[in-house]
């Protein structure tokens, strides 16, 4: 197997396996002890799986794909597929029914490596839907001793067939993995589906090798550091990270007990970078907005003090100097250094601490735009947070942040071999080896999407004059406000989601509209605990939105939020939503991006109450039963007006 190029994913397993066989390539926590799986571990079973799919008679273009919580035997099962040519697909863990059954309609899924018995219950009730899909293997057996189905079988029982077709063709694995190439097909990944059905885009081994070269270009990884793998692999993001860096520059990867323990399992890890959704970072930042105010008087202002001087020593780190006023008063320099210190001490490394930050070099934000509130936020901690650029179709990421040369309001610069363009209509194109090969199965759509040799991202932006690139929104989301200027809801939604309260928003202004509104989405368990705290009584999410304290806590920060926004920009009303929006009810993408225009449709009538001027609205809600029973249950809900002043 010894090979001259490693141009694939599989090669550079292989690679790893030779050269440092006894490293810890992968590491999972079980019942609270850390299992690890050396690179010839790795290798040993990815081949051992590879020939079992092989037995099971998968061949060469046969669609396998993968749905469970980030374990190694997900990216075992990835890398395995394509050693033989099979092309892995990855579906998101809390996907519904309907959803992976057109996922796997789509893509005519022969195989599915689901990881437990949920994943399994939900892949048996559509297997009539998928008519070529013939085996189901699952590697988490609790719950699974009583299940009988044709086809299913235990993840150890599918290695357990490869090595005894290792024993009888010791050579077939290296015949197979041979005829892998580089332009070969690695990876079917989803589209985000903000504004239509997710799609199916195709990424050779060139295209994620490409994107992770040019990465590590820019910030070096390797050997020694460590990589906490949380996020669904369904994501491009932790595809990026977790597996093409990963085998490329040859860290560790970690993956958690339970989602419940992630934060726990981080900061026991101190892992050296990380990579997130916006989400993740707001939470973070709720987190501790949160345990700051439940704090005593003296430790909120502590608290307020720390972070005012970590604030400041941001913006010197960000303007080229250090902590202080300026180099003008010597004495005073040295003074605000001592204060950053202390602050340092006392407050801002133990929320480092907390938040399982204290070893990381960078960390990585991507997949929608950051607030600049909480870009500031982790840098006044001392987090070295990045902003990324990018989609699935150019296999994640094609502009980033340089250390030293962070900007709130900009995604960075290009990456070494990418180019990076605004068309007429303002949209940005992308040209690079790691751009995709196109949908799978839809060629109107390839066709589309690389008009011109570019890739249209569908995203406004524009370069500033040493070219940073700042992106606006989705091209087909900026409006003009009735004065004519153009309007970023995505911006505006941002700073509203700063609050630890408000979990999500959606902005509509613009097209006619006679001023910006906002439909405001608690957040349940913060905004819960607040209540309590003041001994306000609730029973449901809805009781609570109701709450006249509520509205008022959250009035206040749009109050807040509409003093640092142009007056035309500002929110001029809003109401707060009965309901958490979802992604089972397609109002978020599984990356919990906002799908506008469909909520635009779902809740036309609150979008034509808050564009009005009367004082409430009445929206009805059909509840589904268990039984199959169903009722409908109306909501009456207040319209908020703020003042001309906020």
């Amino acid at each position: 197997m010894d090979r001259r190029r490693y141009d694939t994913l599989p090669a550079l397993l292989a690679r790893r396996a030779r050269d440092h066989p006894d490293q810890v390539a992968l590491r999972e926590k079980e019942f609270g002890i850390w299992q690890e799986t050396t690179w010839a571990g790795f290798l040993q079973r990815v081949r051992a799986f590879s020939l079992g799919l092989v037995e099971l008679g998968v061949e060469n273009g046969d669609r396998i794909a993968i749905i469970g919580d980030n374990r190694p035997e997900w990216v075992i099962a990835e890398l395995a597929a394509q050693s033989i040519g099979a092309l892995p697909l990855g579906l998101y863990q809390d996907s519904i029914p309907a959803e992976l059954a057109r996922m796997l309609e789509a893509a005519e899924a022969r195989l599915v490596v689901a990881e437990d018995q949920e994943q399994v219950d939900k892949v048996l009730e559509l297997r009539d839907r998928v008519p070529g899909l013939e085996h189901v293997v699952y590697y988490d057996s609790q719950g699974m001793y009583g299940y009988e189905a044709p086809g299913l079988m235990a993840f150890e029982d599918v290695q357990t067939l490869g090595d005894r077709f290792l024993d009888r063709l010791p050579h077939e694995f290296d015949h197979r993995f041979g005829a892998v190439g580089p332009e070969d097909t690695a990876l079917l990944c989803t589209t985000s589906g903000t504004t239509s059905v997710p799609k199916l885009a195709i990424l050779s081994h060139a295209n994620l090798l490409a994107m992770a070269e040019q990465l590590r270009g820019v910030d070096p990884m390797g050997p020694g550091d460590e990589f906490v793998s949380f996020l669904p692999l369904a994501w491009i993001g932790e595809q990026m990270v977790g597996v093409a860096s990963a085998l490329l520059a040859g860290f560790t990867v970690n993956f958690p007990e339970e989602t419940a323990t992630v934060r726990a399992d981080i900061r026991e890890i101190g892992p050296a970078f990380m990579m997130s959704p916006p989400r993740i970072w707001e939470n973070m930042v709720s987190d501790v907005q949160v345990m700051a105010e439940d704090t005593t008087p003296l430790k909120r202002r502590l608290y307020r003090w720390a972070m005012k001087e970590g604030a400041a020593a941001a913006d010197a780190r960000f303007a080229g100097g250090r902590p202080g006023p300026g180099p003008r008063k010597r004495r005073a320099g040295l003074a605000a250094r001592l204060r950053h210190r202390l602050a340092d001490w006392t407050v801002l490394g133990p929320i480092r601490d907390r938040l399982g930050l204290s070893r990381v070099r960078r960390a990585y934000t991507g997949g929608a735009a950051l607030g600049p509130d909480v870009f500031r936020f982790f840098h006044a901690i001392g987090v070295n947070l990045k902003q990324l650029y990018g989609q699935t179709e150019v296999s994640g990421i094609s502009v980033v942040h340089r250390d030293g040369d962070i900007r709130f309001h900009t995604v960075g610069r290009p990456l070494p071999r990418t180019d990076i363009r605004i068309s007429g209509e303002g949209e940005i194109l992308c040209r690079s080896p790691a751009v995709f090969q196109g949908y799978f199965r839809n060629p109107e759509a390839t066709a589309a999407a690389l008009a011109g040799g570019w890739l249209h991202s569908g995203d406004a932006g524009y370069f500033e004059e040493d070219g940073h690139l700042v992106v606006i929104d989705r091209l087909a989301d900026v409006m003009k406000l009735p004065d004519g200027t153009n309007f970023s809801p995505q911006f505006v939604e941002n700073k509203l989601k700063f609050s630890p309260y408000v979990r999500e928003a959606v902005v509509f202004g613009g097209g006619g509209a006679p001023f910006v509104a906002a439909m405001v989405a608690i957040d349940m368990e913060n905004a819960g605990q607040w209540a309590e705290r003041r001994r306000i009584p609730y029973t449901t999410f809805t009781d609570l939105a109701r709450r006249e304290e509520v509205y008022g806590l959250v009035r206040d920060h749009v109050a807040v939020v509409n003093r640092d926004l142009p007056a035309a920009a500002r929110v001029r009303r809003f109401l707060l939503l009965h309901k958490e929006l979802h992604a089972d009810d397609a109002e978020l993408t599984r990356t919990r991006k906002v799908r506008r225009r469909h909520i635009g449709d779902r809740f036309g009538d609150i979008v034509g109450a808050l564009q009005g001027d009367g004082d409430s609205v009445t929206v009805t809600t059909e509840i589904a039963y268990q039984d199959g029973r169903t009722a409908k249950v109306a909501h009456e809900l207040r319209v908020e007006t703020m003042d001309e002043a906020g």
